[in-house]
């Protein structure tokens, strides 16, 4: 049976904390406004796309080739997972919106093949949440399109916030590090069950 609540937690704790895409995408738009933020967030949605492709190709493979890797690959994902949540806990709220350069389709796009966080992300979720129920191409085609608009949609998310999102954090650091570290550790232990 698919865990659809703890898959769609991961992919939102994942898509929506701090990382290049989305600090970058509340700096542009804090700098230049939305409207012109916009080319930026769809190149990270074009890399996005592309990166969850070859990762999901990968994984599948991997996962096909040598079964025998499962419980290794639950294992190294749960304890990346309670990493996460130690780091979550632990991270401060020194959000810098200021800097940068005008935001280009292109430097979107080529962001991505530069961030583990989205490698991370994808192979995460394709071995530990969709392949061990679904196996079909169809299938797996239908679940890169969701990890890319859950992902990709936390830069949109970020630059509709700008500034704003920056005081959030500032003010309820704690308190949002804390809930998102609960929600990651929630996600490990469930791999489990």
């Amino acid at each position: 049976m698919f865990p659809i609540s703890e898959f769609l937690i991961y992919c939102f704790v994942t898509a929506y904390t701090p990382g290049a895409n989305n600090l970058l995408s509340m700096s542009n738009a804090a700098r230049l406004g939305f409207r012109r933020s916009v080319r930026f967030n769809l190149g990270i949605t074009a890399g996005f796309l592309i990166v969850m492709c070859v990762c999901t190709l990968f994984s599948s493979a991997l996962y096909t080739a040598l079964p025998k890797l499962q419980p290794w690959m639950q294992a190294l994902g749960a304890a990346y997972l309670l990493y996460l949540a130690w780091k979550m806990w632990r991270a401060s709220a020194d959000l810098e919106t200021e800097g940068g350069h005008e935001a280009s389709f292109l430097s979107g796009m080529v962001l991505q093949f530069m961030n583990p966080k989205i490698y991370i992300y994808a192979v995460t979720a394709m071995s530990l949440y969709i392949l061990p129920v679904f196996h079909a191409p169809l299938a797996l085609a239908a679940f890169t399109l969701v990890l890319t608009a859950i992902g990709a949609s936390g830069s949109y998310v970020w630059a509709l916030s700008g500034a704003a999102f920056c005081r959030f954090f500032a003010r309820h650091t704690r308190g949002v590090n804390l809930a998102m570290a609960l929600l990651l550790v929630y996600c490990a232990l469930s791999l489990f069950h």
